[in-house]
């Protein structure tokens, strides 16, 4: 399939599903963006512009169909401490060069670095995604009368029995309708989205941040627009490695990460926050039939006609409804069977998973629990790696040669126990390391046999190296003066 013809497909082969799952994105979407954007310390309306710009924009520029990004996440966290400490207009500064910096991560592709996320890391981000998601709802159902419960668990029962019976329309919508027709027509002491903070009431606009264009600005701006850029796009792509996987479908990580700044570069220029990728709605976008970028510009074109538009229908929606629809998003995001893999699973795979839940959900920082996640990994993968070298030795018949046999990997994390084979008061006065069954990693494992075979030669051996692979025998050469026997 040519390129064309291919993005047609992704704009024009599921329109009603798209249309319609992009729709119930919205009103995933509106609850999140506007608690968020009290987190990030900004008016609700500059969250909800935002995600319809950046929903818009990387429909367009974006390279994973049917993902929903928006103002919420992790870059949010990051911004609050810019807005306290310097004002709006720095952060939209900010923004503008966080868009900037995604460009750039999209040009060096610096998306590849996510190939040292493993499954377990990508797992425990989304079960931690879906208790957040859950979590925050927690405080829409305290201090409440028993209507609010009441009406959540209608929504509930809609939500999950009605696709039993009819499938054309996402019982979320269906769910909305109905339990705003019987607020309205059964008032009851409910809180509404009108209680959730200030609606736009009119059109986004084109904006330039009202800041010096100076050195002292950068100096402020940048060390943020770094860290929401960074965070951005390592929230954008786990995102899409989740659809991946849900999908069966692979998609351009580099053009995703492109695409976000290209759209994060629009957001500062229309007054808003930087956003990224949204796992829970995009995991009710997917649920709901959502696959193609008409999903996603719905999802932003909906929710700017919903709040300028339709502003005073969307104002007596029943906070219960869209909460409702989010404990749904959090079981569907949840990953069920990672619980019974617990069991089956090695050990260090399970402490690598709780680790990732544990650190988000402890800091409510995905990017600090991917992190943390990544560096278990490598340490348990190194300490397996190490355990995995051996050396054995024999000597001949005359007892003047002894031959070291080196099977496995030599780096940092094995060379102590390299050394630790050999010994410096050897009888023998030929001493052989055969390195046929071996490779020699980095430059802890050079020193470290630089150093050995000094060792043996001041003790008065003769010491040859063979067997050594092309790359093993070009870092030697590189480095110190070993020449390995031919």
């Amino acid at each position: 399939m040519s390129a064309l013809a291919r993005y047609r497909q992704e704009w024009f082969g599921n329109i009603r599903r798209d249309t319609l799952a992009g729709m119930v994105g919205t009103f995933a979407l509106i609850p999140e963006v506007i608690a968020f954007s009290f987190v990030a310390g900004v008016d609700p309306a500059v969250g909800l512009y935002a995600s319809f710009v950046i929903s818009v924009v990387i429909a367009f520029t974006g390279g994973r169909p049917g993902m929903i990004s928006g103002a919420a996440g992790s870059v949010a966290l990051v911004a609050a401490a810019l807005v306290r400490g310097h004002g709006v207009q720095y952060l939209l500064a900010a923004t503008l060069l966080c868009g900037l910096l995604q460009v750039v991560f999209g040009i060096l592709r610096l998306h590849v670095l996510m190939r040292y996320v493993s499954r377990p890391v990508r797992t425990g981000f989304v079960n931690a995604l879906a208790i957040l998601i859950f979590s925050a709802q927690v405080p829409h159902m305290l201090h409440v009368t028993w209507h609010t419960y009441a009406m959540i668990a209608l929504g509930l029962v809609i939500i999950y029995t009605l696709p039993r019976l009819f499938s054309a329309i996402p019982s979320p919508l269906i769910c909305i309708v109905v339990l705003t027709v019987v607020s309205i027509l059964c008032p009851m002491p409910l809180h509404t989205v009108a209680d959730l903070g200030r609606l736009p009431d009119s059109l986004p606009h084109l904006v330039w941040p009202d800041v010096p264009f100076s050195l002292d600005t950068f100096n402020i701006i940048a060390p943020y627009a770094l860290a929401m850029a960074s965070v951005g796009v390592l929230e954008s792509m786990m995102t899409a490695r989740v659809v991946d996987d849900l999908t069966e479908t692979h998609s351009s990580k580099r053009q995703e990460c492109m695409g976000l700044g290209i759209a994060n570069i629009a957001v500062g220029l229309f007054g808003g926050i930087a956003g990224c990728g949204m796992i829970g709605q995009t995991v009710g976008n997917l649920r709901y039939g959502g696959r193609g970028r008409l999903s996603t510009f719905v999802a932003g074109a909906f929710l700017l006609l919903l709040m300028v538009a339709l502003r005073p229908w969307v104002a007596q929606v029943p906070v219960a409804a869209l909460v409702a629809i989010m404990i749904m998003v959090s079981a569907s995001t949840f990953s069920w069977s990672s619980l019974r893999d617990l069991v089956h699973h090695p050990r260090t795979t399970s402490v690598i998973m709780l680790a990732t839940v544990a650190v988000v959900v402890g800091t409510h920082d995905l990017a600090a629990g991917v992190a943390v996640g990544v560096l278990l990994n490598g340490l348990f993968f190194a300490f397996q790696v190490s355990g995995m070298l051996s050396v054995s030795n024999t000597l001949s018949a005359d007892g003047q040669t002894r031959t070291y046999i080196v099977n496995g990997q030599v780096f940092f994390a094995s060379s102590d126990s390299f050394a630790d084979a050999f010994d410096l008061h050897d009888t023998a006065r030929h001493i052989m390391i055969d390195l046929t069954h071996a490779h020699i990693w980095d430059m802890t494992a050079v020193g470290m046999l630089e150093e050995l075979i000094g060792k043996m030669e001041a003790q008065g051996m003769d010491v040859q190296l063979i067997g050594l692979n092309g790359a093993s025998t070009r870092l030697l050469a590189q480095h110190t003066r070993l020449q390995p026997a031919q």
